[in-house]
């Protein structure tokens, strides 16, 4: 599932109390008061610029001066006589920076808008040229590396056009409901991050795609309910422990049309998380993992035979991430990040895959690779090293040891570089300051700012807001959990306030972070206002603390972080300033899992919970993320049983607010309905709200209001006020 998490958002005001402002659910989620003004960029092929979007039209920024050019107007982008322009939605350039790429008029699939129409600008010829004349939307356009070029799916099927000519040539033929050519299946796109299936060989003259079967996967129905006959929408959704799609590798010669075949082994009940070509047109990479994740093989395969050999294997006693290799050297070495030292480590490989060395070989995780500057022999990313609740800039030297930080200031960095690694640009923020964006050489010496956020800080300066505190709690077998704490601004160590948990607690996720929240943390910031002390805590199993910290809820997910979850409340429940008969915790996804979970568990801890999208049994969620923790419900019948929270809604005390979306295709409304079942069974009250047709996120500007207001008038109800537990 993926988290929308919670993070840590407060700016320290000096002005007195009496004159700040309240916050409301309507000016966090119904307005655009607290917006940040950074700005969203791309850098371009010539890396003395970056290139921005602005109302619209498109503009050139000199990375050094900052000073502006227009390069694309709006209002020339006209499809053909009689239209309106079009709006640039996404874009890309051309490598020699001579072509645009655009995408417009998109649609939603699953996550994200990934279907609409591409366009091609010709800055030379200021010219406009669509993709395809075809009927049909058009999903992950590409240039070729020469730009000749552009590559994309419609209806399951690859397709080039030459560029010169506007000549389709349509490069696999079978694609239909079940046969997926060139983008990926639902839980691909789900769990390993995986839509755009297709990628170009250097020379230009071949494509090699990711084609999936799923044909063996039973549809679920998502039912519209808001029409007079309800219709129903299928979602191949493979459920943990049933059939996956089968997955090929094809090398289609646009010279010839012949597609060669990847021989992957005689395994077919694998996933292939990444591929791509390995420096020239005879040879693709590609990591293919077994059904159970434990271990990964990267391998390597002739484009011209379809023969693929094993150079390194990840393995791990319980699951392994699908990282993806870094090539550099002209393909001649390769970094890969394991965890098969203890922690999340940088490894440099040869190309046939012997061990050469250990870059970070320090007890800390790395957690992201930005990148290799071959030029200077060193390699970009980011890591943990002053602690797992900021993210810091390192360089290490690809040939010596040693790893040196280049970001300053404890909190979060987010960092982009440019092409040639000579510039970079941070967002930086922490718990008590908002965004910056900054612009930086490669060694961390600051050119200037972008953005400041400056209308942001002053707005709340206004606002009555005391900053998170960060500390340790004790989980259920005694480990340090890290926490953090709001209180009122006005807070009173001699009264006793409700305390409300905040909670997601999935593997190698966190809550605990320094670094801005946005919208949920405001949120959080006025139930503070309004009385309560919200805390959350990292349990058991949450990220980048090393892999024993993290694993150790493997084949037992729910159990672990349940026992943690309770145990912080009880501590908590134990400060003089908590009223320990109101005590609530609340979650989405699998924060919403873990909110009922210790609520049924929590044997009366917990007053009130509030639970949003929960999974309440894992044999309904899908293959890939159930079973890389907690493998099949055949093999694991106990970890499922005892991970459930379908198996304790007779133990509800206190009260319970179950809120879902109808049109959830992630965790499905059927998680909710066997719960009401339960409940209702074990003749228990509880409070239900359904969104019609809205799907994981509950999402929109109208909705989010609705939503969050009777979160927080249900809270004023039931936990802000003093009442007996529900029996």
């Amino acid at each position: 599932m993926r988290a929308v998490l919670s993070g840590l958002v407060v700016l320290c005001s000096a002005v007195p109390l009496q004159a700040q402002d309240a916050l409301t659910v309507q000016r966090i989620w119904g307005s655009s008061e607290f917006a940040s003004d950074l700005v969203s960029i791309r850098w371009m092929p010539d890396d003395r610029y970056y290139s921005a979007l602005e109302g619209g039209d498109l503009y050139r920024i000199d990375i050094r001066s900052g000073d502006r050019t227009l390069l694309l107007r709006r209002d020339d982008l006209i499809p053909s006589a009689g239209d309106g322009p079009i709006d640039i939605e996404s874009y890309a350039f051309s490598s020699d920076g001579k072509k645009l790429l655009i995408f417009t008029n998109s649609q939603r699939v699953w996550r994200q808008n990934t279907k609409g129409e591409y366009f091609v600008w010709d800055f030379e010829r200021e010219r406009l040229q669509p993709v395809s004349r075809q009927p049909g939307f058009q999903m992950f356009a590409k240039f070729s590396p020469d730009a000749a070029l552009v590559g994309f799916v419609r209806d399951n099927n690859l397709f080039v056009t030459e560029l010169a000519t506007g000549t389709e040539q349509q490069l696999t033929n079978d694609g239909d409901e079940n046969i997926i050519n060139g983008t990926t299946d639902w839980v691909y796109e789900e769990e390993l991050g995986l839509r755009d299936a297709f990628r170009f060989s250097p020379d230009g003259h071949r494509v090699a795609f990711w084609r999936l079967d799923q044909s063996a996967i039973p549809p679920f129905y998502l039912i519209d309910e808001m029409q007079l006959y309800p219709e129903v929408t299928p979602v191949r959704y493979p459920k943990a422990g049933t059939d996956n799609s089968t997955v090929r590798i094809g090398v289609v010669d646009l010279r010839t049309s012949e597609t060669t075949w990847v021989d992957l082994g005689p395994d077919a009940d694998i996933y292939v998380a990444a591929m791509d070509f390995a420096g020239t047109a005879d040879e693709v990479w590609l990591t293919r993992l077994n059904r159970h994740q434990n271990r990964l093989d990267l391998m390597l395969a002739d484009t011209r035979t379809g023969t693929a050999r094993v150079i390194m294997t990840d393995a791990d006693s319980a699951w392994v991430d699908a990282n993806e290799p870094i090539w550099f050297d002209e393909g001649q070495r390769f970094l890969f990040r394991s965890e098969r030292d203890g922690f999340y480590h940088l490894y440099v490989f040869s190309r046939d895959g012997n061990l050469l060395r250990t870059l970070t070989p320090e007890a800390w995780d790395v957690t992201a690779v930005l990148g290799v500057d071959d030029d200077r022999d060193v390699v970009y990313f980011m890591g943990v090293g002053e602690g797992p609740l900021d993210r810091q800039l390192y360089r290490a030297d690809l040939e010596r040891p040693g790893v040196r930080r280049i970001s300053e200031g404890a909190g979060t960095h987010g960092v982009s570089f440019s092409r040639s690694f000579d510039y970079y640009v941070d967002r930086y923020s922490t718990a008590a300051r908002p965004p910056v964006q900054t612009l930086h050489r490669a060694d961390g010496h600051i050119l200037r700012t972008i953005a400041d956020n400056s209308t942001l800080q002053e707005r709340l300066s206004r606002l009555a807001m005391a900053p998170p505190e960060f500390l340790t709690v004790p989980g259920a077998d005694g480990t340090d959990l890290n926490a953090w704490v709001i209180k009122p601004a006005d807070f009173d160590s001699t009264h006793q306030y409700p305390l409300l948990m905040y909670v997601y607690g999935g593997p190698r996720s966190q809550t605990v972070r320094d670094v801005w929240g946005g919208g949920r943390y405001l949120w959080h910031q006025l139930l503070a206002q309004q009385g309560f002390i919200v805390a959350s805590v990292d349990n058991r199993g949450t990220g980048w603390r090393g892999r024993d910290f993290t694993k150790d809820v493997y084949r037992r997910l729910g159990q672990l972080e349940s026992a943690d979850q309770i145990a912080a409340a009880r501590y908590f429940a134990e400060l003089p300033y908590v009223d320990e008969s109101r005590v609530g915790i609340w979650g989405w996804s699998y924060g919403g899992y873990m909110s009922s979970l210790s609520l049924f568990q929590g044997d009366g801890v917990f007053s009130a919970a509030i639970s949003v999208a929960p999974v309440t049994d894992w044999r309904f969620y899908d293959t890939i993320y159930t079973e890389r923790y907690m493998r099949t419900p055949e093999e694991n019948a106990d970890g499922y049983t005892r991970g459930a929270p379908l198996e304790y809604a007779n133990r509800l005390r206190g009260r319970f607010l179950l809120v879902h979306g109808s049109g959830d295709d992630n965790v499905h409304m059927q998680n909710t309905t066997q719960l009401v079942e339960r409940l209702e069974n074990a003749d228990k009250q509880f409070d239900l709200r359904i969104y019609p047709n809205k799907t994981h996120s509950i999402a929109g500007r109208t909705t989010r209001v609705n939503l969050y207001t009777l979160f927080t008038d249900w809270l004023a109800r039931n936990l802000a006020a003093r009442a007996e537990l529900t029996p």
